[in-house]
Order: structure tokens, then sequence, then C-alpha cells
């Protein structure tokens, strides 16, 4: 995302943070529906899936944490804070969803 030096976000600013946070949601929505279907015995997972959802959590919100504080330090807009939060949430969801989709529906 290139800054801007004014103090204001334009409505083009507004909607690129719009659409970063419905594909955040999206992206989330796909990896619970998968790890969802794959604790049924629907979708295959890898029998560690159960440990890897629930140790993932901590590093990824505390990185995410730590980005928007630093951007709000520096005294980065409000639509630039969310975009640092969001950035490394969004490199953990579309890798989870990369790695889930690869592997599909059991095959009975």
């Amino acid at each position: 995302m290139r800054q801007r030096k004014g103090t204001h976000a334009t409505p083009a600013d507004l909607i690129g943070t719009s659409v970063r946070f419905w594909m955040l949601i999206a992206e989330t929505q796909s990896v619970i529906a998968m790890r969802t279907l794959g604790m049924a015995g629907l979708w295959s997972v890898k029998p560690t899936e159960r440990r890897r959802m629930v140790e993932e959590k901590l590093p990824a919100f505390t990185e995410a944490a730590m980005a928007a504080g630093t951007a709000a330090f520096h005294g980065k807009r409000p639509d630039q804070v969310m975009d640092a939060a969001m950035r490394p949430l969004g490199k953990a969801t579309r890798a989870n969803s990369k790695r889930l989709s690869r592997r599909g529906v059991w095959r009975r």
C-alpha cells in the first residue's frame, strides 16, 4: 500500500482497506469450514490439525497487535493501522486456506 503524506484517508484508501478486510474474512471462513469438515471426517486433514489451529492463534494475534501498535506509534492513519494489523493475520489465513484446500475431500 502506498503511504500518503496527508492526514486523512482518501475514499480509495478506505475501499482498499475494506477489500482487504473482506478478503481476510472470506479466507478465515474457508479455513473454519475446511477444519470443521475435517473434524467431521469429511475433509482430508492431518491428525495434527486440531493442535495446530490452537497453537497458531497466539503468535498471529501477537504479531498483529505489535504491527498495529507500531503503526499507531508512528502516527499512521487509522486505515493504515488496520492494514498493519490485518497483514499478519491475512498471511496466516492465506497459508492455511491454501494448505487445507490442496488436501481436499476424503475419497470413499
